[in-house]
């Protein structure tokens, strides 16, 4: 479009000062004479054109420019002129505006995670250092699965494997080694065509006799439609294919059209009896006759693995226990076995003698590892988990060092690898190194603390509260006479209620086997006994995560006078 039919078009709302358009009286020239109409000549370029560094454009003012933005025209009368076949721009400008250009350079449209995943990675794959991951090699634990084999062994031949309670501290491979045996067990089934299946339930998560025989009852619901499906299709191509020659039957088990067709609607029938069980609502009587029903449906020997079972005696008691292993008596097509897995070596003494007598027919104990035990298992996952080269020589000693000093638990020694590995990937380091660990051991003992003290009861707050205040102003070898004091003026402070002192001793008994504090009982002699503690956690940290509680109001500003003891 030529420039001079732009502003002609324009120049009702031009004012005088601006570019003018073509007025009676008025020259379409320049302050220096040039016609602006007029293209620039080729045979004269300008004298000092020098390119722009950004756009090579040339920045001589000289330079004819149709930059719109210097022009004060009203925006509705030359929208329908102006070319805006760029961002509203005529092509044509020498003049740019870098006002909401993108700029193309790499290096300044960096993104919050370019930076990040500039480095190299560590990892080769980090879920083998997970506790969820099932290794295909178990170092260590070759005597245990084996004596697990031999029992489940008989699941295979149709028979029914002894019950099984498998006991150990955490980290020590129970529910790994079990899992493992499981996935053997149910895929040698598959091979030999033997109908055998394994159940986990996670207690700690379904800790209620109705929630586990609702999850049990549901699976087998599920896999029994799958059955009737099948069974249903293969009926139904069978009539299709015998109503046109009734002699493909002679090799069935029907001997009429009639009888096919008696086993088709009992089929459907028992397709629309299969009804999930709710969570919640039924009565538990109904939801274990409807899992004994879903389990019996056809021949199978299934194995109930209840991971944490001392979570669910705790919880409810044994009576899921002993209505599971009393089943096998009652059905008919399927046979039952329980492997149960516990932290606890002394759960069964809570237990019904004729529970505990059918339940623990074969019992096997997983001992903690010791540290070369844990560095062999170290090693095997990081061959796996890390690329070549990743690690120096003394990070898996140290890990299985520090992992050996808490009971041998493996669980704690991986968390542990798989940390420093995280560490040092966030810091952009080429290896994992020893530096690396103890960071790593720092920070998942501050977590477990900051947990812990997060998810204390109010009351349990404001005592640990007491105790930090007695701390902080130089008081060694606390007693419970002291914290008691602090406490109940912490709860005047803050408008809570103040308990007794009995009840704030069995809190500070409680924050011991939490191991937040260490209390001892010490002799007074004819004054008695009392307790006394300190800390031991870190102030700080534990201040701040008891501060961040908007329950506890302004206990921040509650300082009660604290009288220092000087002990001789």
């Amino acid at each position: 479009m030529d420039e001079g039919e732009n502003t002609s078009k324009a120049d009702e709302s031009v004012d005088d000062s601006d570019i003018s358009g073509d007025q009676p009286g008025t020259d379409d020239t320049d302050a220096t004479g040039a016609d602006l109409d007029a293209p620039p000549s080729v045979d004269s370029p300008p004298q000092s054109a020098e390119p722009d560094p950004a756009t090579g454009a040339s920045t001589d003012p000289d330079r004819v420019s149709t930059d719109v933005d210097d022009v004060s025209t009203d925006v509705d009368d030359v929208s329908t002129d102006i070319d805006v076949g760029s961002g509203g721009r005529d092509r044509s400008s020498t003049d740019v505006d870098f006002d909401g250009v993108v700029l193309d350079d790499d290096d300044e449209n960096q993104g919050l995670f370019d930076d990040l995943l500039s480095g190299e990675p560590i990892f080769e794959n980090k879920e083998v250092l997970r506790p969820s991951y099932t290794p295909h090699e178990l170092p260590h634990r070759n005597d245990q699965i084996n004596r697990m084999a031999t029992i489940l062994v008989s699941a295979l031949r149709g028979e029914t494997p002894s019950n099984i309670l498998i006991y150990g501290k955490t980290g020590t491979g129970k529910t790994a080694s079990a899992k493992f045996v499981s996935q053997e067990l149910e895929s040698t089934s598959q091979k030999y065509d033997v109908p055998c299946e394994v159940e986990y339930i996670n207690c700690e998560v379904t800790d209620t006799q109705y929630r586990v025989l609702a999850q049990l009852a549901n699976t087998f619901i599920e896999e029994n439609q799958a059955v009737i499906d099948d069974r249903l299709d293969r009926c139904r191509e069978l009539r299709s294919t015998a109503v046109d020659d009734s002699t493909v039957l002679a090799d069935t088990e029907f001997a009429s059209l009639d009888e096919l067709d008696a086993r088709i609607e009992e089929l459907e029938a028992d397709a629309d009896e299969m009804e999930e069980v709710p969570m919640t609502g039924w009565p538990t009587d109904r939801v274990y006759s409807t899992f004994f029903e879903a389990v019996d449906y056809h021949e199978r020997v299934v194995v109930i693995m209840l991971d944490e079972i001392d979570k669910l005696v705790e919880k409810s008691g044994d009576d899921t226990l002993y209505n599971l292993s009393r089943m096998n008596s009652e059905l008919n097509r399927s046979r039952i076995s329980i492997m149960g897995i516990s932290n606890d070596l002394k759960f069964t003494d809570f237990l019904d003698p004729r529970v505990k007598s059918s339940l623990g027919e074969e019992e096997i104990v997983f001992p903690p590892y010791d540290a070369n035990q844990l560095r062999d298992i170290l090693q095997h996952r990081a061959d796996i988990a890390f690329k070549q080269d990743a690690l120096t020589d003394d990070v898996i000693p140290l890990c299985a060092a520090f992992a050996a000093q808490e009971h041998g638990d493996a669980r704690r020694a991986l968390d542990l690898l798989r940390t420093a590995g995280e560490l040092a990937e966030r810091s952009q380091a080429e290896i994992v190194a020893e530096k690396h660990v103890r960071q790593a051991q720092d920070k998942i003992e501050l977590d477990r603390v900051v947990e812990v003290v997060r998810t204390l009861p109010t009351q349990s707050k404001i005592v640990l509260f007491a105790v930090i205040l007695l701390e902080k102003n130089g008081v060694h070898n606390i007693n419970t006479g002291e914290v008691f004091n602090i406490y109940k003026r912490l709860c005047e402070e803050i408008d809570a209620d103040v308990l007794t002192q009995r009840r704030v001793t069995d809190l500070i008994s409680e924050l011991d086997m939490l191991g937040i504090v260490n209390a001892v009982v010490v002799s007074k002699g004819r004054y008695g006994r009392t307790k006394e503690m300190g800390l031991s956690v870190p102030v700080e940290e534990t201040e701040a995560v008891l501060l961040s509680d908007s329950r506890l109001g302004d206990i921040e500003n509650a300082q009660p006078f604290v009288q220092a003891r000087f002990d001789n």
